[in-house]
């Protein structure tokens, strides 16, 4: 099998310091909405790991669509995560684009054969994710997530709300 497997970015990341903030930024500054918030506290994530030691990991998350790409922002609560990797606390920037895995386990060993570690790892529910340290390459982590129905669905239904959104209720 090639890898990765699964080329296409749908997403790009960015850390955030203020999520409801931020997101009126982009609502108001650039178009793009709306934003579905959701909130992941310690213990939602099964598995996790940090720079492969056992860890927890706590994030509020926001996601827009924007043409063809995923927006994604991040407020971190963990202080040892990949997101504080690469935008220390305090500070916002860009952190990740990420792709599809269709055999996570497959691109794990890919990817770390390159030399770009996972810096975190995790599952919720069937989907397991990693952050891979691809700076040196991209100058940006790199995200790997399992492919699967549930996601697909849930992410087209953000991409739907964004084509017919009139600008109403922008944080959902």
């Amino acid at each position: 099998m090639n890898n990765p497997t699964d080329r296409a970015i749908f997403q790009n990341a960015w850390v955030v310091t203020d999520l409801e903030e931020s997101c009126m930024k982009w609502v108001n500054e650039m178009g793009i909405g709306p934003f579905f918030i959701n909130d992941y506290p310690y213990g939602t994530f099964d598995e996790v790991t940090y720079r492969g030691e056992k860890s927890d990991l706590s994030m509020r998350v926001a996601i827009a669509q924007a043409g063809n790409i995923q927006i994604e922002l991040i407020e971190p609560i963990s202080p040892k995560c990949a997101y504080r990797d690469s935008v220390p606390a305090g500070e916002k920037g860009f952190h990740h684009m990420c792709v599809w895995t269709h055999d996570f386990d497959s691109d794990l060993l890919y990817m770390e054969n390159l030399g770009y570690l996972a810096a975190n790892t995790g599952k919720i529910g069937e989907v397991a994710f990693a952050y891979f340290d691809a700076r040196p390459l991209m100058g940006c982590m790199l995200e790997v997530v399992s492919y699967n129905e549930n996601t697909v669905n849930r992410f087209e239904g953000i991409a739907t709300a964004a084509r017919n959104w009139d600008g109403g209720d922008p944080l959902r």
